[in-house]
């Protein structure tokens, strides 16, 4: 452990920040100067039966860089397929509802085949789009996809999501804009955009409880991305990043956002196959709900931020700044193991890289108790973290020991609940373990009431 910032800390921020200042110049909506469509214009005489007149508005507008405008109070959809040179408007007071019928979500199957479709099943979705450019999903309306179990049952999984559609499934995309919509009620993710370059994000208020694996934003595989000023609250991961795309995730930045959830609200895992790199988190509140209006669930996150690499990928340059950390069981969790999750007949990776990561100026309220760790591969550890000017209050552990260290719990799904089995972490503040060049400037946990355990546990 080493307590002076080490000299790649300052240029990797400044590198960042420049990122920041072209992505900020480079994205930018784009204008559709096509003609106005709407989905009465295609014959709709039934807005709860809209799915052809919408899709028909679509099909038409994509000739001319048109728009398609809703603008009734409620139409009700099955899955829709976007076309480039496209941009939906849901206006104020418009209500897009998903169908709670499966049938009418049919299987969209991905020409190029990723991790994520081999292993995980998911196919359907109320938004899909395929190697589209120009397209815009925007306005000041709600979509509400009605995805309760009552709707479309199954349990929480890992392992596939059969018969719960996304709310938006976005593939090998280019010149994306998502602005100023209300998003609620997935029967699974949210969203998902893999491997799309040039994409902006902003403005979205999600709220997604409604059933299991309800994640509210995930990334895989992204290019030249900005995601600032969106309120998340998700019973899953707030916001993820994922490698499933076998394409690296590179020059993001995400800033100004709200990021509340039931088990992650910012993470990079569990599938890491591709690389991550030049990712700045600024500005941003993450952590648990102040209540889980599911009752699925429970209010905390159980990870504020969680940084993973189980699938053989690289996980380096990473500036987190800023941030404020509540209601997080482990503020902080990084984990770096050899999973190796792959599609059928690539060979398995080995081990991959979790490295160059530097976090600093946070702070936080009404976490723990269970305390952040790091958590390395015994053959290939964790190199070059960097925590400074960090100050988390966390309710103190006030039962007495002993307190076990964990073992080494190889391909144990990696979230930070893995080590509860074995008790609460054996270190308030940190527990580090197979990890090369840790900086610890200025870090500091705060607790109301004597805590039993030690500060900090730092081991080979």
């Amino acid at each position: 452990m080493i307590s002076a910032l080490p000299s790649w800390c300052t240029p990797l921020e400044r590198k960042l920040s420049e990122m920041a200042a072209d992505l900020t110049l480079l994205l930018s909506p784009s204008q559709p100067h096509g003609p106005v469509l709407t989905p009465e214009s295609f014959g709709m005489t039934d807005c709860m039966d809209a799915t052809h007149a919408i899709q028909s508005a679509i099909d038409e507008a994509s000739h001319s860089h048109g728009i398609v405008r809703l603008t009734a109070p409620v139409y009700r959809t099955g899955a829709l397929v976007l076309r480039s040179n496209v941009c939906i408007e849901i206006a104020e007071g418009t209500l897009l509802l998903g169908s709670t019928v499966l049938e009418d979500y049919p299987e969209h199957h991905a020409s190029r085949l990723t991790v994520q479709d081999t292993s995980m099943g998911m196919h359907q979705s109320l938004f899909y789009a395929e190697g589209c450019e120009h397209i815009a999903l925007v306005g000041k309306g709600t979509i509400d996809m009605q995805g309760t179990p009552d709707h479309f049952p199954g349990d929480e999984t890992a392992q596939g999501t059969p018969g719960r559609p996304f709310m938006i499934r976005m593939i090998d995309c280019s010149d994306v804009h998502i602005e100023g919509l209300t998003f609620r009620n997935s029967a699974c993710w949210m969203q998902n955009y893999l491997h799309c370059d040039h994409l902006l994000i902003e403005n979205l208020t999600v709220r997604n409880h409604a059933n299991y694996n309800n994640d509210g934003l995930d990334l895989d595989g992204c290019t030249d991305v900005i995601v600032r000023r969106c309120n998340i609250h998700s019973g899953d991961d707030a916001l993820c990043f994922k490698g499933a795309s076998l394409r690296p995730c590179e020059r993001v930045l995400i800033e100004d956002c709200e990021l509340f959830s039931a088990c992650n609200a910012l993470k990079i895992g569990t599938d890491t196959q591709g690389d991550f790199r030049h990712i700045l988190v600024r500005r941003c509140i993450v952590g648990g709900l102040e209540d889980d209006p599911s009752g699925l669930k429970h209010p905390y996150a159980d990870s504020g931020i969680s940084l993973e690499m189980v699938d053989g990928g690289t996980v380096e340059e990473i500036v987190l700044e800023d941030l404020t950390i509540t209601r997080a069981w482990s503020p902080l969790f990084m984990r770096l193991d050899d999973r190796g999750r792959v599609r059928p007949g690539d060979p398995k990776p080995g081990p991959g890289n979790l490295r160059k990561i530097y976090l600093t100026r946070f702070r936080g309220h009404d976490n723990g108790p269970r305390g952040s760790y790091f958590l390395g591969y015994e053959s290939k550890p964790i190199e070059d973290v960097a925590l400074h000017d960090i100050e988390l209050d966390q309710t103190a552990w006030t039962q007495n020991g002993p307190f076990e260290e964990p073992p080494e719990l190889h391909l144990v799904y990696p979230d930070a609940h893995m080590i509860d089995p074995f008790g609460p972490s054996p270190a308030s503040a940190l527990y580090a373990r197979h990890v090369q060049r840790l900086t610890l400037s200025e870090y500091r946990i705060v607790t109301t009431a004597e805590e039993t355990r030690p500060t900090l546990l730092i081991r080979p």
